[in-house]
């Protein structure tokens, strides 16, 4: 990415950000949300445990930190501070962000350098565990329950990007979290959010010539159907044991 592309991609962070709603009511405020919000967005940039301890080492032996040189950062709060700032804020108020970064990428024409075969995008879909606890948990958590007969509570979420062989870096695209919906007696699961993240998001993308790659737990005919549906290519694992299943029926 160009130094103006970046900059246009912090513009348009700064922008989401400044929108942030804020829940303080009394006179703490010293550190605005846009601030944490970008904070928490510059930590991928560094190396460390600690954001703020970094950040402060490098202002004192250079004069600035990147915080501020990178992303305009006026005052850098603590990872904790961050975190209570910014841990209510809905995810959704955030989405706008993946929209523009792509859009960019695209009016530059280096989403180009992202195609491979048959001058496709290609799609990894995959989830990943953020929380994971026997003894934290919540409404919206899914669970398990452990051999041990213990009950495992997590918070999962899928996360489509645009990947290409030989590259390093991929384009993440707007997450899915797998939440238990209403009015569903079924816990909610991967495959499940999958295909609704097609049902909302297929439409915008559907331009892009994409070919959706996953492991067996997509390759459910629901989610088949729904990728044709939306005029997605697909190439879907299937697991050995369900070859078999087929054979022996």
């Amino acid at each position: 990415m160009t130094k103006g592309s970046f900059a246009t991609v912090v513009d348009s962070f700064r922008a989401t950000l400044s929108s942030l709603p804020d829940k303080r009511t009394g006179k703490n405020t010293r550190y605005e949300m846009l601030d944490a919000g970008l904070g928490a967005f510059s930590v991928f940039f560094t190396q460390t445990p600690s954001f703020l301890a970094h950040q402060r080492k490098m202002a004192d032996t250079k004069g600035r930190s990147n915080a501020q040189t990178l992303f305009g950062v006026h005052q850098v709060p603590s990872d904790n501070h961050i975190r209570e700032l910014l841990d209510g804020i809905s995810p959704p108020v955030l989405y706008p962000v993946f929209d523009s970064i792509l859009q960019l990428l695209q009016a530059t024409e280096q989403l180009s350098s992202f195609r491979s075969f048959a001058d496709n995008l290609l799609m990894p879909l995959d989830g990943t565990e953020y929380f994971s606890s026997t003894k934290i948990h919540c409404a919206h958590c899914s669970t398990r329950v452990l051999k041990s007969g213990e009950t495992h509570y997590y918070h999962s979420v899928v996360t489509p990007v645009i990947a290409c062989p030989g590259r390093s870096e991929v384009i993440p695209l707007v997450p899915e979290f797998v939440v238990p919906q209403d009015g569903h007696d079924k816990q909610d699961c991967e495959n499940a959010a999958a295909k609704r993240w097609f049902v909302q998001y297929g439409p915008r993308y559907r331009d892009l010539r994409i070919t959706v790659l996953g492991d067996d737990l997509y390759c459910r005919q629901p989610l088949c159907e729904r990728l044709l549906t939306e005029q997605f290519n697909f190439i879907l694992a299937v697991c050995r044991s369900h070859i078999k299943r087929s054979t022996n029926i």
